[in-house]
């Protein structure tokens, strides 16, 4: 009883663990991390374990001795690897679960109606003193670069504009450029091909060629391009392919 106490005290550690692994790109940082959060989580265990039962007895009138030795350290660790593993595990696929179903219910919902054609005409990219006209339709993507945005359109040109991310998005949001990434807008309209990975991350191939790379935190925004409706100028014979790689 003292052993299972202490583990529910330390579930935090896996679960934050867990769900910080899901958000990196790499097998090594993820098997790092989770080696590290290992060793704390046994580490801890063993330690809260020993002072529960100490403690217990000496309020019974008795003593326990934990008998430390590297042989009843590297007993106890390998239960608490199994522990780990396990919980982790249960963890990965319950968050898995979860997205999936948010990815299916968000392909399931219609999408939301656009704003008449008439507000859809042009933008204005404000920088200082300077303004430049933009027709949203034209817009591919559009990138964090520090203290600026980076405006990327259909034709090749690009724009440097000082402002925030957040808030472009924020205006952007009823052209159907949305987030597809922690620092990346894309155009959903410009979009003919998804290519989603295993990994949960995916591609966006735009009209003109060009790919944009998505995150899996993301994935659920474009879950729903094979249901939305293709735009005029493009051909209605021709929507958007998605791909899933096994």
């Amino acid at each position: 009883m003292s052993s299972i106490g202490v583990i529910l005290l330390l579930l935090p550690i896996p679960l934050r663990a867990v769900r910080r692994m899901r958000r990196m790109p790499g097998l090594a940082a993820r098997a790092g991390l989770g080696t590290i959060t290992l060793l704390g989580f046994s580490a801890l265990h063993i330690a809260g374990m020993v002072s529960v039962r100490k403690l217990a007895l000496w309020l019974a009138g008795g003593a326990y001795d934990f008998r430390f030795s590297l042989a009843t350290i590297l007993y106890e660790f390998r239960k608490d690897a199994v522990t780990y593993v396990l919980i982790a595990g249960t963890i990965w696929l319950l968050d898995s679960r979860r997205e999936l179903k948010a990815a299916a219910a968000a392909s399931a919902s219609p999408p939301a109606p656009l704003p008449p054609p008439s507000s859809l005409d042009t933008i204005w990219l404000r920088d200082g003193t300077s303004r430049i006209r933009v027709v949203p339709r034209d817009i591919l993507w559009v990138a964090s670069a520090g203290n600026y945005i980076e405006y990327c359109l259909a034709d090749g040109t690009r724009h440097l504009i000082r402002g925030t991310l957040a808030a472009a998005e924020s205006e952007l949001g009823r052209y159907a450029i949305i987030r597809v990434h922690r620092t990346r807008l894309a155009n959903l309209d410009r979009v003919r091909e998804v290519d989603l990975k295993p990994s949960g991350d995916f591609e966006l191939a735009f009209d003109n060629g060009q790919v944009l790379g998505g995150s899996r935190r993301y994935r659920p925004a474009v879950a729903s391009l094979g249901r939305r409706a293709v735009p005029a100028a493009s051909n209605p014979a021709d929507p958007p392919a998605i791909h899933k790689q096994s």
